[in-house]
């Protein structure tokens, strides 16, 4: 099973910065695209944005580019999401997922399982 686990999230104002982690358990995420996704209250959960383990190419939402950066460390077995320029419409909780980019498509198609997520709320 390949479990993720999120941290990172939080209040913070309009405008500001967040930097979530997601964390492998278990298992080696050198060898898996990840993909950060985001589920706000009534709302279908929605893809973020993606890295490949091959070549590092990335996906992003049109809602986040230019606001967002995703990044793997493979040495500390993680992905991380910074995000600046927070907006209101951010608030969601945020998911990491063992995933496939398919960067012809533009799409990030999940496959893992889901973990506990982690908050983030954007409001002044």
């Amino acid at each position: 099973q390949l479990q993720l686990v999120e941290s990172g999230g939080g209040l913070v104002q309009p405008g500001g910065s967040l930097r979530l982690s997601c964390a492998a358990s278990g298992f080696t995420l050198d060898y898996y695209d990840i993909g950060w996704f985001r589920q706000a209250p009534g709302k279908e959960r929605e893809g973020v944005s993606c890295i490949s383990s091959s070549d590092g190419s990335t996906y992003y939402a049109d809602s986040v580019k230019g606001r967002f950066t995703i990044s793997r460390d493979n040495a500390k077995n993680t992905v991380y999401l910074q995000m600046n320029s927070l907006k209101p419409e951010d608030t969601a909780v945020y998911y990491c997922a063992a995933s496939t980019l398919l960067t012809v498509q533009a799409m990030c198609v999940p496959f893992g399982s889901w973990g506990q997520g982690t908050q983030v709320t954007v409001s002044s």
